[in-house]
């Protein structure tokens, strides 16, 4: 079969064009679509690229939110100006790899992607963001990430990420991570921390240690009833450091059967996602 390269100047004729061809394979940067050809994994019957489709590659306020384009790259989510909207998100673009892949890669390539160590998307899910669905016929309809990222919810035939609709909640939030080693590098484990000033709520998420982000809903709703919310948001040091190994016991479970002690691997995760909430917990209380 010949393999058709398509390249539409709007969102409209894009969503046609994978209607059209729903065999082929939407790129924008095309980061993780060439690692994966290059591979073998992956042999596109057609590609539909996005880079000249400019409303998805900046963002506007809309009703709290900020509704950003899904062809942002990862420098541009890094600059200072983006980093005052969404410091965690910036944070975590900030980290995602060299300047080569940051400055190809997009945030719509790495929420379909879902690659369990895409530094956004424990920052998507902290932050609870949903993601817009342009669709065949002007059709268009909005899900959590977390839907899309867990099969929930999944993307049809046909349907493109278009926006990803953040809250803006101008309360202090965190994004860290631990790698193998130093300099960019893929992450073994990622926290992110979202303040909620105004529903008194901690959000957490934490990634890389699973297939998809994962909610330590208990870890939070415990500590945020720790925090002296109505004062200087303080929080006494042996919770802060409670709330780390809460957090690490519910994200890294031990393997089943249940041994006498966990396997030497897990208790290192345990360990380092526990210093990565605390120390996020604690510099978004700062």
């Amino acid at each position: 079969m010949e393999q058709v390269v398509v390249t539409p100047a709007s969102l409209d004729e894009a969503v046609a064009a994978l209607s059209a061809r729903p065999e082929a394979v939407p790129v924008a940067g095309g980061t993780d679509l060439m690692a994966a050809v290059n591979s073998g994994h992956l042999r596109p019957a057609g590609l539909v690229g996005l880079g000249r489709i400019n409303e998805l590659r900046g963002w506007q306020y809309q009703d709290g939110h900020a509704l950003l384009g899904a062809g942002l790259t990862h420098a541009r989510m890094g600059r200072p100006d983006f980093a005052a909207l969404i410091p965690a998100l910036a944070a975590a673009a900030r980290t995602a790899g060299p300047p080569q892949i940051r400055n190809a890669g997009t945030l719509g390539g790495n929420i379909v992607t879902a690659a369990p160590t895409g530094d956004s998307l424990p920052v998507l899910a902290a932050l609870e963001a949903t993601v817009v669905l342009a669709g065949p016929d002007g059709a268009s309809r909005e899900v959590p990430v977390s839907h899309l990222l867990t099969g929930l919810d999944p993307l049809r035939t046909g349907e493109l990420v278009a926006f990803v609709r953040v809250p803006l909640l101008h309360a202090p939030q965190t994004f860290l991570k631990a790698t193998g080693r130093s300099g960019p590098a893929r992450a073994i484990a990622s926290v992110a921390v979202v303040l909620d000033p105004a529903r008194r709520a901690v959000r957490c998420a934490v990634g890389a240690v699973a297939p998809v982000p994962l909610r330590p809903l208990e870890a939070e709703n415990w500590v945020a009833s720790c925090i002296d919310w109505d004062g200087k948001r303080r929080i006494a040091p042996e919770a802060c450091e409670a709330f780390g190994d809460y957090v690490a016991v519910a994200c890294v479970p031990a393997p089943e059967p249940e041994e006498s002690a966990p396997p030497a691997g897990v208790v290192q995760l345990r360990r380092t996602v526990s210093v990565l909430a605390r120390r996020a917990l604690g510099r978004a209380l700062a």
